[in-house]
C-alpha cells in the first residue's frame, strides 16, 4: 500500500507541512524533513521551486526565488533525497508546476521519484484530462499518486469526476485566493468544508491555503481528514530558521 493511503487510514486528523526545497539554505532539505517527522508531522509536501509560481502567495514565491538563487534544481533535489528513506518514513509528496517535470521528462521524473521514495505528486497546472490521456499509466507504473485540487468554484460534477479519477486524497483549496492570504476561516469557508464533506466522496479531503495556527487547523479539520500548512511554516523558517520547527509544530497541535 502506498504510504499516503496507509497514513490516511489512521484514525487522526493529519497535519501536512509544505516547504520549499533549498530554502532557507540549499542543503536544508533533509534536516527539515527529519525534524518534521521527529516532531509528529504526518506528511510533507516538498515544494520544487519554479520561476513562475502563479498560485503561490508572496511568502512561498519569495522562498522559491531564494531557493533558485541558492542553486536548487530538480537534479539537486533528487540527489538530496537519495537516502531519505534511511531516516524518514512518513509520506513524502513533491508539489510543483508541470513545466519542470516536463523538462526533466515525465517518465524519468517519476522513475527518480520511485527510486528515492516519493509517494505522490501535486501538479496544480496539469489538467485531469491530459493526465488521464498521457501520464496516468506512467504514474501507476512507478507507484505514484497524483493529487488533484478542488476549490470553492469547482462544480459538484467536476468534483465527482476528480474523485473518481483519484487514489489517495483530494487537495481541498480553502479559497480562490493565492496561498497565505487568510488569518481565519469565516462562515462561507466553513459551509464549503461542510458541503463537500456531505458529498460522501470515496477519497478523503485535506485542506490547504489559509491554515496558520491551531485554531485554523481545527476549523479546517472539523469536516475533513487533515490540513496543510505552507506559508506560515515558511514564514517561521524565515524568522527563526530550523531551530523553530519543534515549537511551531507543537503550537499547531495544541488543543
Amino acid at each position: 500500500m502506498n504510504k499516503i493511503n496507509r497514513k490516511l487510514s489512521e484514525n487522526k486528523k493529519l497535519l501536512s507541512i509544505y516547504f520549499t526545497a533549498g530554502y532557507p539554505k540549499l542543503d536544508d532539505t533533509v534536516e527539515i524533513l527529519q525534524q518534521l517527522e521527529k516532531n509528529g508531522v504526518d506528511m510533507v509536501e516538498i515544494g520544487l521551486p519554479f520561476s513562475d509560481p502563479l498560485a503561490d502567495g508572496p511568502t512561498i514565491q519569495a522562498s522559491g526565488t531564494q531557493a533558485l538563487k541558492n542553486g536548487m534544481t530538480t537534479e539537486i533535489l533528487f540527489h538530496q533525497l537519495k537516502d531519505i528513506r534511511k531516516t524518514v518514513s512518513i509520506p513524502l509528496v513533491i508539489m510543483g508546476y508541470f513545466n519542470p517535470v516536463l523538462q526533466f521528462g515525465v517518465e524519468n521524473f517519476c522513475k527518480k521519484c520511485a527510486e528515492v521514495g516519493i509517494d505522490g505528486l501535486i501538479l496544480p497546472d496539469l489538467p485531469l484530462a491530459e493526465f488521464q490521456e498521457h501520464y496516468a499509466e506512467i504514474f501507476k507504473k512507478y507507484g505514484l499518486l497524483n493529487i488533484f485540487l478542488i476549490t470553492p468554484q469547482t462544480s459538484e460534477a467536476r468534483i465527482r469526476e476528480i474523485d473518481s479519477a483519484s487514489e489517495g486524497f483530494i487537495y481541498m483549496v480553502s479559497s480562490a485566493s493565492v496561498t497565505g492570504n487568510s488569518s481565519d476561516f469565516g462562515s462561507e469557508q466553513t459551509n464549503y468544508f461542510q458541503n463537500i464533506a456531505s458529498l460522501s466522496l470515496k477519497n478523503k479531503l485535506i485542506v490547504g491555503f489559509g491554515i496558520n495556527n491551531a485554531e485554523t487547523f481545527q476549523q479546517a479539520t472539523k469536516y475533513t481528514s487533515g490540513a496543510i500548512i505552507g506559508s506560515a511554516f515558511i514564514k517561521m523558517l524565515s524568522e527563526n530558521g530550523l531551530n523553530g520547527i519543534s515549537t511551531f509544530i507543537k503550537s499547531i497541535r495544541k488543543v
